[in-house]
């Protein structure tokens, strides 16, 4: 890994990484408000992004110098995977800027292999981050050479409804089975998960839904009731 990547993975560390995606096709799925909601992140603190969409990722690095988690989404009835799942996506996010570049790194059919993914990522010299959702798909990104290893995925591949709560179990395993830096990410939605994922030992964390996702944000209050 060469210098710069070093030091972005070194500057993130106990960091919150805000995700700025909205609902696809929902009221607020324009490159301008998820530019907008990059900002205010990073007002509030916020040291890095995750972005979705090669127009998305061309806006917020046009206006935004902080390092972003770039990822495309696909879907295809032919395999299941959806974020980033082809090499063709990683030259693309890795022409428009993302200094980390995210995939499923899940044991699940896909057009390109985990290690074929992390190889291009490589190649175009940008860090390779493994959204996983157990510790078997962790250690098959490791053995392929991953940088970054997260949670991101835990919940919503074995099941229809993810749990309600972060997979705090698994992000614990991963810290104790790795040595390279684990991400929290996955229904981190309060400051009390944040807390406790930086306190377990997480590098960062991602949070999403409970900063951008306005339509859950409401729901929530009216769930209470």
């Amino acid at each position: 890994m060469n210098k710069k990547n070093k030091l972005i993975i070194k500057e993130l560390k106990g960091s919150l990484i805000a995700s700025c995606q909205p609902i696809p096709r929902g009221p607020l799925d324009f490159s301008s408000f998820i530019l907008a909601s990059a900002k205010a992140s990073i007002i509030g603190g916020a040291k890095g992004l995750r972005i979705e969409g090669f127009k998305n990722l061309k806006v917020v690095k046009k206006y935004i110098n902080l390092p972003v988690i770039g990822i495309k989404k696909r879907i295809s009835k032919k395999y299941p995977v959806i974020i980033t799942p082809l090499l063709s996506d990683v030259e693309k996010l890795s022409e428009l800027g993302a200094e980390i570049i995210a995939f499923d790194s899940t044991l699940r059919d896909r057009p390109h292999s985990v290690g074929h993914l992390i190889s291009k990522i490589h190649s175009c010299k940008k860090i390779a981050m493994a959204d996983c959702s157990t510790i078997n798909d962790a250690l098959n990104a490791i053995e392929n050479g991953a940088d970054i290893l997260s949670t991101t995925l835990s919940g919503y591949v074995s099941s229809k409804y993810p749990p309600k709560n972060p997979d705090i179990k698994l992000l614990n395993q991963m810290i104790k089975k790795f040595k390279v830096p684990i991400i929290a990410e996955g229904r981190f939605n309060t400051p009390v998960f944040f807390k406790k994922a930086i306190k377990s030992g997480a590098h960062a964390v991602v949070v999403g839904s409970a900063l951008n996702r306005i339509e859950l944000i409401t729901k929530s209050f009216l769930d209470e009731v």
